[in-house]
């Protein structure tokens, strides 16, 4: 077990995963709390001025005109939140919420929220606990922020709503009962720095694009499998055709590739003046691949970039400036930033789908894969009466299909909100679940192609694979057996799949490689 230290400003990917997924636990800096402290002082030093301050004595939203009266504050918080707790849906899994619970206090203990440090110390105490609010998934437009989400979180703070403790919904008043914790009454401005910002969006991303790093690596590993599989050209990933372009992400795959393949008698060159068999360069799909893969990773580390600067943002509104004694109210709960690099994401991965697709394709097709029988049918087996792989083709293709509709941009769409006083909203929470759906798809298809191109290097023969590739080989041989006739490949993907989804195939990868420099 690791412990996370937050302070607002330095929690990185992994560190999120890591207390999102395992038992790590999370200590918040003494000076941040300190930082809270000041941030709260300032604020009560304005309230006694009777100074104006948008959601803290006034109402919300387009209801921001009525001023509220000194002897209501609290009550005004907790109405926020218990009226914009209104998300429906299945509940999000404890991966996430514990992510957003990870996020909200982070953001919390920058010292600009104006709240004191005994929430962000509850949320972190319930998460050391393992108490996992109720969030449903649907009900955020992503701005103010995640609103309603994040107001099923305070509930619990309330002693509200509903919670997860050791694998059972209890109300929240039970969940910090049984943990010797209490629910904690909310001050001015508390319930709206709880409910203000993109910890929902946020945190989807973050563990998708976690999961997405696995499974670039994973496409690299079907590339370079079905390179072999196909006798395909080397040259294409000669590192000097990829010098003279400089993009990384192009760079890398290329060099990844080379890396894997190193020593296979099955891939083909040009350049070592080996006899020209049939059309001297392959499809787009093999030739192209770093053209076309190497812009996908380049923009996950984007979005990676995008999205550490969000986990330590100030996210809410107003903000408190302790050194200027000022609370300034602006738009820094919008999602904007997030939905479009989430939409850039889901493009991504649905990219590295469409060009997996199409070398499963040409795996299958006898005028393309240089000399196996069509659709790879099994050695015991005649074309014809055996179809062998087709249909995992059609399988592969409606997952293509779906994520050419899914991979739409919801950063593209705005629907006003609050009387056209929240007048364009960034449909961040529809692009974070977007990703879901693509990334699950395009494991699928990878899996798929895995499972064609081991198909195919079995009826060529492994003895000439790669030093990289004959891992990534003989890890798929573990799961499933070749095929020798005709059988239901239902369970050979979900198979193949799982160890995709896991990372084994990632892991193979990228130790190789590591193990290669």
């Amino acid at each position: 077990m690791v412990e996370v230290t937050i302070n607002g400003s330095n929690l990185t990917l992994t560190e999120l995963v890591s207390v999102a997924r395992s038992d790590n636990t999370v200590r918040i800096d003494m000076k941040a709390l300190q930082r809270t402290i000041r941030g709260r002082a300032v604020l009560e030093r304005l309230l006694q001025a009777d100074e104006v301050i948008y959601g803290v004595n006034t109402g919300f939203g387009a209801l921001s005109n009525f001023k509220i009266a000194p002897g209501d504050l609290r009550q005004l918080q907790a109405n926020l939140l218990r009226s914009h707790a209104a998300s429906v849906g299945k509940p999000h899994p404890a991966e996430v919420v514990r992510a957003m619970m990870l996020l909200r206090a982070n953001t919390l203990i920058k010292g600009n929220s104006g709240i004191r440090p005994e929430i962000p110390e509850l949320i972190v105490a319930l998460l050391n606990k393992r108490i996992h609010p109720y969030i449903p998934q649907k009900g955020s437009v992503g701005a103010s922020g995640d609103l309603s989400p994040l107001s099923h979180i305070a509930l619990v703070l309330m002693g509200e709503g509903k919670a997860e403790y050791r694998e059972r919904w209890v109300s929240g008043r039970q969940a910090l009962q049984r943990v010797g914790l209490h629910p904690i009454q909310l001050e001015a401005k508390e319930g709206l720095a709880l409910n203000n910002g993109t910890q929902q969006m946020t945190s989807i991303g973050c563990l998708n694009l976690c999961d997405s790093y696995d499974l670039f690596a994973a496409s690299e590993a079907a590339l370079a499998l079905s390179l072999e599989a196909i006798r395909g050209w080397i040259d294409p990933f000669d590192d000097r055709i990829h010098k003279v372009r400089r993009h990384p992400g192009q760079g890398r795959v290329a060099s990844d590739i080379r890396t894997l393949i190193e020593g296979s008698k099955l891939c083909r060159t040009i350049i070592n003046d080996d006899p020209v068999d049939g059309r001297p360069q392959d499809p787009y799909s093999f030739r192209c691949a770093p053209q076309v893969m190497g812009p996908v990773i380049d923009v996950m580390d984007y979005v990676k970039s995008t999205l550490e600067i969000e986990m330590n943002s100030a996210t809410d509104n107003p903000l408190i400036f302790p050194d200027e004694r000022a609370c300034l109210s602006g738009g820094n709960f919008h999602g904007q930033p997030i939905s479009m690099a989430l939409d850039m994401m889901g493009l991504g991965l649905s990219t590295l789908a469409n060009i997996s697709e199409r070398r499963i394709s040409a795996l299958l097709d006898a005028s393309l894969n240089n000399g196996l029988t069509a659709f790879l049918v099994g050695k015991e087996s005649k074309p014809g009466l055996a179809s062998g792989l087709m249909a995992v083709q059609y399988t592969a293709t409606a997952l293509v299909a779906e994520n050419k509709i899914l991979a739409h941009p919801a950063s593209s769409d705005s629907i006003p909100t609050s009387s056209n006083f929240e007048d364009f909203v960034s449909m961040g929470p529809g692009a974070a679940h977007k990703s879901t759906s693509i990334l699950e798809n395009c494991r699928y298809v990878v899996a798929i192609e895995l499972l064609t191109a081991a198909q195919a290097v079995h009826l060529r023969g492994d003895s000439g694979l790669g030093r990289g590739t004959r891992n990534v080989y003989r890890a798929i041989r573990k799961e499933v057996r070749p095929l020798t006739q005709d059988r239901s490949s239902h369970d050979d993907i979900e198979r193949i799949f799982e160890i995709v989804r896991r990372g084994q195939i990632s892991d193979t990868v990228k130790q190789f490689i590591k193990s290669a420099d």
